[in-house]
C-alpha cells in the first residue's frame, strides 16, 4: 500500500479545489459524512451513546463539526468541545461550526485547561471523535492541546481518531510529545507515512483509508515512494526458481559468524540461509570452534579460519577472500565478538566486497566507529540490519531517539551511506539508498527473542546470494521473517518463541507467499 507524506495530501487537498474546482466544504462535508458512516459501523451496537467531539480551530476540527451535525440527526448524543475561542475559527470550518450553532446542538469553546477539565467531567462519554490536529503537524503539543490529548487517553472512551491520531506527525509516524492512542483512525485518500511507521502505527489503531471525492483524473502524482507491504507486492520480489535448477544455480552463500560462547548464532544464521532456498551454504567460523559448529550444522558446510584468542584474526583475510571467488554474497556479524583486528578485517571486507554484503550484529557494532569505510566501496550492494541499538551507536544517537523517529532517521542513513538499511523492530523500516522505503507489515513479539536477528541474516544472505538485489532482499526476507513468526504463533503464541522455532517455517511462508495463502 503506497504512503503519501502530509505535504503531499495537503498539495492534491490544494489542487483539486484550485485547478479540479471541487470546493474545499465539499471535501470537508465528504470526510465528515464518511467518517460518520464509519464510526456507525464499528460502534452500532452502542447506539445511542454520548459521543465527544473534540476539535481544534482547523479543517481538522472543521470534519469534526459534520461528523457532529450527521450523528446528531441520526439519534446519538452528540457534544462539541472546541479547543479555542469562537472568534478565531475561519474557513470552510467556520461554515461548518456555523450550521452546528444554528441547529442549536451543544458546543462549548474552552480557553484554559480548568476549563476544559471541567467539560470533560461533566461530559463522561462512551465515544471520543479525536478532531483536534490533521496530518500538518509538525511541533510539539502543548498546553490546552496537550491536556486534551492526555484526558483522551486516560478516559475510558472508545477513540475514533479523524485523519490521524492527534500528536503523530503525519509524514514520519513521530509523536510530537504526546499522541491520542486510537482505536480506529479514518483517513482520507491515501493513508499516510505517520499510519504506517511505528510510533505512529501504534496510536492509530485500526485504519480505514476513505474516498472523499478527490477525482482521479488529472491529478498530482505523489514523489515520494513509500510503501506499507502488503502481500501482493511482496510476492512480485520472489526469486524465479527453475525445475530443472540444482544447488549450483541458486546460489553459495559464505557465512563469516561465531566466536566461543557464540556459535548459536552462526549456526542460526548458517540454517537460516539454507531455509531461504539458498543452493549451498558454508558457514567460516574461528578454527577454535569450528568442530562445535560442523555439530550445530547438517546441510550447511564449514569452513574454520585462523584465529586469535577465539575470535577470527586479520590473518585470515586472504583465506576469506579466496572462499568468495566461487561464492555469490557474504553474511557477516552473528556471534563474531570483537577485537581490534576483526574490526580492521570488517572495514576492508566492507569497502572492498567483491559480492553482496549483509552485515548485522557485532560486524555493525564494529563498523560504528568506522563508517568512512561506507564510501568508496565497490559497487556491490550492502545491507545493513541493526536493531535500535545498534542503529543508535552506527549515528550517534540514543534508543530512545531511534525510536521516535524511526522512518525518517533509517531513511537519512540509507541515502547519506549509500546502503540499504533495515531498521529492525514492529514496522521495520526498509530503506534503499535512493530513497525508497518500504515497511514491513507482518511479526509479532515472539520476534523479541536471542538469534531471532541473526535468522534474518541468514535469510538475506540467502536471498542476496540467489541474485536479488539489496532492497528487495531485505524486504523479501524481512516479511518473510515476521511471516513465519506469525505461523510458529498460530500453533504455540509468541511467549516462550525461540529463534530455531521460525527455521521450519520459513519455507512454509516462502510458499504461502507464493500460492497466495497468507492470511
Amino acid at each position: 500500500m503506497q504512503l503519501c507524506s502530509a505535504s503531499e495530501i495537503m498539495a492534491l487537498d490544494q489542487y483539486a479545489i484550485d485547478h479540479l474546482g471541487v470546493p474545499g466544504v465539499v471535501l470537508m462535508e465528504n470526510a465528515g459524512r464518511i467518517c460518520s458512516d464509519l464510526f456507525t459501523q464499528k460502534f452500532s451496537g452502542h447506539f445511542p451513546g454520548s459521543i465527544l467531539v473534540l476539535a481544534g480551530r482547523g479543517n481538522n476540527g472543521g470534519d469534526g463539526y459534520v461528523m457532529a451535525r450527521v450523528l446528531s440527526e441520526r439519534g446519538w448524543r452528540v457534544t462539541t468541545l472546541i479547543l479555542g475561542l469562537e472568534e478565531t475559527i475561519s474557513g470552510d470550518a467556520r461554515v461548518m461550526l456555523d450550521i452546528i450553532l444554528k441547529m442549536g446542538l451543544p458546543v462549548s469553546f474552552v480557553k484554559d485547561i480548568p476549563a476544559l477539565r471541567d467539560h470533560f467531567a461533566d461530559a463522561a462519554p462512551n465515544f471520543i471523535v479525536d478532531a483536534i490536529f490533521g496530518t500538518g503537524l509538525n511541533s510539539d503539543v502543548r498546553g490546552l492541546h496537550a491536556e486534551a490529548i492526555t484526558l483522551t487517553n486516560e478516559s475510558a472512551a472508545a477513540v475514533f481518531s479523524v485523519d490521524i491520531p492527534s500528536g503523530v506527525d503525519g509524514s514520519t509516524g513521530r509523536v510530537c510529545g504526546l499522541a491520542v492512542k486510537a482505536d480506529l483512525t479514518v483517513t482520507f485518500d491515501h493513508a499516510k507515512i505517520g499510519h504506517g511507521s511505528q510510533p505512529g502505527a501504534v496510536f492509530t489503531g485500526k485504519l480505514k483509508v476513505a474516498d472523499i471525492g478527490i477525482p482521479l483524473s488529472g491529478r498530482i502524482e505523489f514523489s515520494s515512494n513509500v510503501h506499507l507491504l502488503n502481500e501482493g507486492e511482496v510476492q512480485a520480489l520472489l526469486p524465479e526458481r527453475s525445475i530443472v535448477g540444482h544447488k549450483g544455480k541458486f546460489g553459495h552463500l559464505l557465512v563469516l559468524a561465531g566466536s566461543p560462547g557464540k556459535t548459536g548464532a552462526a549456526a542460526l544464521a548458517g540454517n537460516a540461509a539454507v531455509r531461504s532456498g539458498c543452493g549451498l551454504v558454508t558457514v567460516a567460523t574461528p578454527a577454535s570452534v569450528h568442530d562445535i559448529i560442523e555439530v550445530k550444522l547438517t546441510e550447511a558446510m564449514s569452513c574454520p579460519l585462523l584465529d586469535q584468542g577465539g575470535l577470527i584474526s586479520l590473518q585470515a583475510q586472504s583465506e576469506i577472500e579466496q572462499l568468495l571467488v566461487e561464492r555469490q554474497a557474504i553474511a557477516i556479524g552473528p556471534g563474531l565478538g570483537q577485537s581490534a583486528e576483526l574490526t580492521e578485517l570488517i572495514k576492508l571486507l566492507v569497502a572492498s566486497a567483491t559480492v553482496p554484503t549483509v552485515v548485522d550484529a557485532d560486524g555493525l557494532n564494529q563498523l560504528a566507529l568506522h563508517l568512512e569505510c561506507l564510501q568508496g566501496r565497490s559497487d556491490q550492494p550492502l545491507v545493513l540490519t541493526p536493531h535500535p541499538g545498534e542503529m543508535a551507536r552506527l549515528t550517534g544517537s540514543t534508543v530512545s531517539e531511534i525510536e521516535a523517529n524511526r522512518f525518517e532517521i533509517a531513511q537519512d542513513f540509507a541515502v547519506q551511506h549509500g546502503v540499504v538499511l533495515l531498521l529492525k523492530g514492529a514496522r521495520s523500516i526498509i530503506a534503499a539508498p535512493d530513497g525508497r522505503v518500504n515497511i514491513n507489515s507482518t511479526g509479532n513479539d515472539g520476534l523479541a527473542s536471542g538469534g531471532s536477528g541473526d535468522v534474518l541474516t541468514g535469510m538475506i544472505g540467502g536471498l542476496l546470494a540467489q541474485g536479488m538485489d539489496g532492497f528487495s532482499a531485505a524486504t523479501l526476507g524481512a516479511w518473510l521473517h515476521g511471516r513465519a513468526a506469525e505461523l510458529v504463533a498460530n500453533f504455540q503464541g509468541t511467549a516462550g518463541m525461540s529463534a530455531s522455532d521460525l527455521l521450519p517455517q520459513l519455507p512454509v511462508a516462502r510458499q504461502h507467499l507464493m500460492k497466495g495463502a497468507c492470511s
